[in-house]
């Protein structure tokens, strides 16, 4: 599906109005291959532990975007380019990260999309700790399972359906 944000926007006036469509606060950084992107949000909560986010994107992904809530954490990346490959190969349309990715040079040539608030070389640890399928906020909207995540060039917005 080709989409602008901004053309999302202006024919949902009604929806962004009432609160059925979210814009993302500009806090994002723009990786991967991929510019723009869109699907149905699957969501994990965790801080500095990415052993749940190699899981998630182990699992079939087409249609999906993961929405991962490291709590804004810039002290190690939960997302690097084996992880970015593994999505691309599981058909994940893209992953949101509130927190750090590294190898972003090499992600800059995966065909997914990757939103990120920075890099940072250093990995996290892997204890296995963290949540799957809960509403998370952050960048001054709610994501929630099997709700809609649309970003691009323009920013990210958050929909209760799907839009046209």
């Amino acid at each position: 599906m080709s989409f602008k944000t901004a053309d999302l926007l202006d024919n949902n006036e009604s929806a962004l109005r009432d609160g059925r469509v979210e814009v993302v606060a500009p806090i994002f950084q723009s990786y991967g291959g991929r510019p723009s992107f869109s699907g149905r949000i699957a969501t994990l909560k965790l801080f500095e532990d990415n052993s749940l986010v190699r899981e998630a994107l182990g699992e079939a992904g087409a249609g999906k975007v993961l929405v991962i809530d490291g709590g804004g954490s810039l002290r190690c990346a939960l997302v690097g380019d084996q992880l970015a490959i593994l999505a691309h190969k599981n058909g994940w349309e893209g992953i949101i990260v509130y927190g750090c990715i590294r190898d972003s040079e090499d992600i800059s040539a995966i065909d997914i999309g990757i939103r990120a608030l920075n890099t940072q070389p250093l990995k996290s640890v892997k204890k296995g700790i963290g949540e799957r399928d809960l509403a998370l906020r952050f960048g001054s909207v709610s994501f929630k399972p099997d709700e809609w995540l649309y970003a691009d060039r323009d920013g990210v917005i958050v929909s209760q359906k799907a839009l046209s």
